[in-house]
């Protein structure tokens, strides 16, 4: 694997500095290109500069590019261990396939991934919270106009290390149910990693936090009724002592942290369920007390807790951090940093 030095290299936030979230940059990066007849080629770790596009590349006009994310975390015997990575390339295959962009091969995309981060090393942040955030993508780089899959794609992971995804931490978020806006059909790409279900999505998130709120509820686009996910997150909610998640009907991500939380749920006894769940049913269950606890999860967050719900103008209020999104949370960092046995082989030791 080729490798460009970087003539001088960038400085470091300082230990204990406040990261946020995608602010810090790492001083490489790992690329490789396809071209229509030589497939995938060139791998290399190469400085993390900006890099020069055609205007007329398709990303820029079609949209066509998926992207995933990854945490890495230094463990106490001094590896690294990145989560669930296998998860990550198996869904940024099925991205691809619904967007028309060859398959990236998983083993050389993970073998970059991993020499990139023994690089990088010193980068990883030891903060409680804090984690190397891993961001692999692929977009479209033909040069020129016209629908039509692209013939030439650039696959490169970028790293960052990150704090909390809230600033508030476990601290309960608030949010809308929208209404109004949707994010995506069933047929649509709501399965898929990419670009375009973000750019969506910014509309609706303004005006929640303009409105004092922190994300939204996204609602299905067909009835206006089914919840689907928290902003960037999978919804779990505690209804009469039950785990109840939207079911992946087609418009909704396959959350690894989802999968994760679903499996942790089950392996301690804790009844749970995939099924459409209605924002009528939510609020019913918040004003009779059925509603005991509800939370997000992802790759970002981890698990953040729900506070409450504003719905046609009328909040529902949920509370604090409950007794089910602390256990996943506890569990969850906890396997990943190494305090508690990897029991479910999840942790892919560098």
């Amino acid at each position: 694997m080729e490798r460009i030095e970087r003539k001088v290299l960038k400085e470091k936030p300082a230990a204990g500095a406040e990261l946020g979230f995608g602010k810090y940059f790492t001083d490489y990066l790992f690329t490789m290109r396809y071209e229509s007849g030589r497939g995938w080629h060139s791998p290399r770790i190469e400085p993390n500069e900006p890099l020069a596009f055609d205007l007329a590349s398709s990303v820029f006009h079609y949209g066509q590019g998926v992207f995933e994310g990854m945490k890495a975390f230094l463990q106490p015997d001094g590896s690294v261990a990145i989560f669930r990575p296998e998860e990550n390339w198996a869904r940024m295959e099925r991205s691809c396939e619904r967007l028309c962009i060859p398959p990236v091969p998983a083993d050389l995309a993970e073998e970059g991934l991993e020499e990139l981060i023994r690089l990088e090393r010193d980068w990883i942040p030891r903060g409680e919270g804090t984690a190397l955030y891993i961001r692999p993508a692929v977009v479209a780089t033909r040069p020129a106009l016209g629908v039509h899959a692209s013939d030439r794609y650039l696959f490169f992971i970028l790293l960052s290390p990150v704090g909390n995804y809230y600033a508030r931490g476990l601290a309960p978020t608030r949010l809308v149910a929208e209404d109004t806006f949707v994010r995506c059909p069933i047929g649509g790409t709501g399965e898929a990693k990419c670009l375009g279900n973000y750019a969506v999505s910014l509309k609706a998130g303004e005006l929640a936090e303009k409105a004092g709120y922190d994300q939204v509820l996204w609602l299905d686009a067909a009835e206006h009724r089914y919840i689907e996910e928290a902003g960037s997150m999978n919804a779990f909610f505690v209804l009469g002592g039950e785990v109840v998640t939207p079911a992946l009907v087609g418009s909704i991500l396959h959350g690894v942290t989802r999968k994760s939380c679903l499996t942790l749920l089950r392996e301690k006894g804790i009844p749970v369920s995939e099924r459409r769940i209605s924002i009528e049913e939510v609020t019913a269950g918040a004003e009779s007390g059925a509603l005991t606890e509800a939370f997000g999860t992802g790759t970002a967050a981890v698990v953040s807790p729900i506070g409450d719900i504003r719905y046609r103008g009328k909040d529902y209020a949920i509370g604090g951090t409950g007794e089910i999104a602390r256990m996943l949370y506890g569990e969850l960092t906890g396997i990943q940093r190494g305090r508690l046995p990897d029991r479910f082989g999840w942790l892919r030791k560098i």
